[in-house]
C-alpha cells in the first residue's frame, strides 16, 4: 500500500490569491503591451483563428489598463497587509546571494544544501528583483498615463525616460519571469511548485528542506 504523506500549509489562500492575481495581471499587461508596439499586426498574429481582436489597438489598450489596475491593486494589498503585519520572511537577507549559490551547486552536483527557512535564499531574492521591477513598471506606467491627462503637464523628457524605462522593465519582468520558472527544472524544488495552487507541502520535505522554519517544523512534527 503506497503511503500517505503528510502535508502542512505553507501558503495561505490569500497569499495564493495575490500571487496568482500578481501573475495574470503581469501576463496580460505584457501580451497587451505587445499588441500595442503592433507585434500583433506586424506578424499576422491577428489573422489567427480567434485572434482578430489582438490588432485593436483600443482592446488591447483596455485590457492594459485593466491589467495595470489589478496589478496596482493586488500589489498595493500585498505591501499594506505584511508591512501592517511586519511579516517580512520573503525579504532578502544577509548572505542570501552566497546561499543561492551553495543550493545551486548542491542541486547541480551533490552536495548539502545549506539549511534554510520558510523561503529559500534564491526565493527571497527572485522576489526582491520581481518587486523592485514590477514598482519600475508601475511608476513609470502612470507617468505614462499622467501624460494623456487633461491638466497634467510633463516635460518631453520625463516622458522619454518613463516610456524608456517602462520597456527596460517590460524585458526585465520577462527575464523574471523565465528565471523564476526555470528553477522548478530541479527535482528538489518541484514540491513548492505543486504549494502554489495548494499551498501545502510535504511535512518531511520541511523537516528536511527548510529546518530553520521553526512554525513549519512543529506543524511537521505534529502530523508524523
Amino acid at each position: 500500500m503506497k503511503k500517505i504523506k503528510k502535508m502542512i500549509l505553507r501558503q495561505s489562500l490569500q497569499n495564493r490569491i495575490v500571487h496568482w492575481g500578481v501573475a495574470v495581471s503581469t501576463f496580460a499587461l505584457i501580451i497587451s503591451g505587445m499588441f500595442q508596439m503592433p507585434v500583433s499586426k506586424r506578424y499576422m498574429i491577428n489573422e489567427l483563428p480567434l485572434m482578430a481582436w489582438s490588432g485593436d489597438y483600443h482592446i488591447s489598450l483596455i485590457m492594459h489598463y485593466v491589467g495595470a489596475f489589478s496589478l496596482i491593486f493586488f500589489v498595493s494589498f500585498h505591501l499594506f497587509f505584511h508591512i501592517a503585519r511586519a511579516e517580512f520572511d520573503i525579504f532578502p537577507k544577509k548572505g542570501d546571494g552566497v546561499k543561492s549559490l551553495k543550493i545551486i551547486k548542491a542541486m547541480l552536483f551533490g552536495g548539502v544544501e545549506p539549511k534554510s527557512e520558510k523561503y529559500l535564499p534564491e526565493q527571497r531574492l527572485a522576489y526582491f528583483f520581481i518587486g523592485l521591477v514590477l514598482l519600475l513598471l508601475i511608476s513609470t506606467g502612470l507617468i505614462k498615463t499622467a501624460k494623456n491627462l487633461a491638466g497634467w503637464n510633463l516635460s518631453e523628457g520625463l516622458y522619454f525616460w518613463s516610456a524608456q524605462l517602462h520597456n527596460l522593465g517590460m524585458i526585465l519582468i520577462i527575464l523574471g519571469i523565465i528565471g523564476h520558472l526555470a528553477a522548478f527544472i530541479f527535482k528538489a524544488n518541484r514540491p513548492l511548485l505543486r504549494a502554489m495552487f495548494s499551498g501545502k507541502v510535504d511535512a518531511n520535505y520541511i523537516k528536511e528542506r527548510h529546518s530553520l522554519w521553526e512554525e513549519g517544523v512543529k506543524m511537521a512534527d505534529k502530523e508524523s
